[in-house]
């Protein structure tokens, strides 16, 4: 199995693939990710027209994120292949990655890996493209852990809230929002795709909180999410950059317990011990483990 490089995504920024404008100021953006949306951000007239406008800002504008991102309709729609086919062809070599929208089994996935080993060979692309899909039907969630099993080009699901609701009936206000179920009314979905990720090394994402200006219960989600294993959130406006990349970053309290308590074990496991105390916690096998993780965090973003 071929692996896919491990990329930072504390934050995802959506923007459409229709407007310049938005485009060149996500550009701009110091983000871990930026994507170009084809899908939901784009009319059904303009989705043709989009393509190419996408293509011209991947190849044109000087991108500050670290990922670049394509977001395509999905498989059932009739414009699925051509976006796959004009992006790549166009801009294959300044893509990191293509979102799939509305995954609903692994064969979904497993389409779109078979038409950009097409892609890539008849374009002679070094890069390899990976595979981004968002989860946000009941089918596709009863089908997460096949989805993740599918393709060793896929690196990250996205759970999308708005989607789901509806394809689940939910009476809800607004994306994101809980109405007035009193527990978390998104847990078990986070949690079942979380470990579907988890247990075939990808990157688990949070859906869109879509009121941009409470960012006090954008920081509670992204907490939530961060607790449950998630490696980042999708944000829909610059303003809710910053506090996604801040929660999702390990502080620098925590990284610099995380790297004393490591050197302490490393030292104790030369001296024979199995378990030690560093200033009154307990550290042993699982516990470093655990906050391995936060220091693997850390590298990837270069903390």
């Amino acid at each position: 199995m071929q692996l896919q490089p491990k990329r930072p995504r504390r934050c995802i920024l959506s923007v459409p693939g229709s407007s310049e404008k938005m485009m060149t100021r996500a550009a701009a953006t110091e983000v871990d990710q930026v994507l170009l949306d084809l899908e939901d951000a784009v009319a059904p007239n303009a989705k043709a027209a989009a393509r190419g406008q996408v293509v011209h800002a991947l190849n044109t504008l000087t991108w500050q994120a670290k990922v670049l991102c394509v977001r395509i309709n999905d498989v059932q729609t009739k414009w699925c292949h051509d976006d796959v086919i004009e992006v790549v062809t166009g801009a294959g070599a300044r893509l990191d990655t293509i979102m799939l929208t509305k995954t609903k089994c692994a064969a979904d996935v497993q389409f779109l890996h078979r038409l950009l080993d097409q892609l890539e060979l008849k374009l002679g692309l070094v890069k390899r493209i990976g595979i981004e899909c968002l989860i946000e039907d009941v089918e596709g969630l009863m089908n997460v852990e096949a989805i993740a099993a599918s393709s060793d080009r896929l690196e990250a699901m996205t759970f999308g809230m708005g989607d789901y609701s509806a394809s689940q009936q939910m009476q809800l206000e607004s994306v994101g929002s809980t109405g007035d179920y009193p527990p978390d009314i998104w847990h078990y979905p986070r949690y079942k795709m979380t470990i579907a990720c988890r247990a075939f090394g990808l990157d688990p994402i949070d859906g869109p909180y879509a009121d941009f200006k409470d960012l006090a219960i954008l920081s509670r989600e992204s907490k939530h999410a961060l607790t449950l294993g998630m490696a980042g959130k999708w944000a829909i406006h610059p303003s809710q950059i910053e506090t996604m990349q801040r929660t999702f970053s390990p502080d620098s309290e925590t990284l610099a317990t995380a790297r004393k308590q490591k050197a302490a074990y490393e030292q104790a496991l030369e001296e024979g011990l199995g378990a030690i105390n560093v200033d009154g916690v307990m550290v042993d096998a699982a516990s470093i483990r655990m906050l391995q993780n936060t220091l693997d965090r850390a590298d990837l973003m270069g903390l």
